[in-house]
């Protein structure tokens, strides 16, 4: 199965968002731009570290860096989630239509053994 720059994508939203520290930026984010210096300030670790996980979640395309005189505040990417909102859509129809048909099909099951 050839990777697709989706695949590609989606693969790099779920590592940034498998972080319970990244996933906590981005609500953080979600209320505002921030510099690293102030997201920094809520973790128990050093600007590096926070640095870190501010690259991963720029990777990813959920977060970008802007440039404001001497600083270089974070900002969210809301439109980074619409690719993993519009997979996971589509995996819970394909899901749910399976499930409605092992359904069907368990019914239909039942009806023979009762006859």
């Amino acid at each position: 199965m050839a990777v697709t720059m989706d695949d590609e994508r989606l693969d790099a939203l779920f590592t940034a968002l498998s972080d319970p520290t990244r996933r906590d930026i981005v609500v953080r984010l979600s209320a505002g731009e921030a510099t690293v210096k102030d997201l920094a300030e809520r973790y128990a670790m050093s600007t590096q570290a926070v640095s870190q996980h501010i690259g991963v979640l720029e990777r990813s395309g959920l977060i970008s860096r802007g440039r404001h005189r001497q600083t270089r505040p974070c900002r969210l990417e809301p439109g980074a989630l619409d690719v993993a909102a519009s997979w996971i859509e589509q995996s819970r129809r394909i899901w749910s239509e399976r499930m409605d048909r092992l359904e069907t099909r368990l019914d239909q099951l039942q009806r023979d053994d009762d006859r």
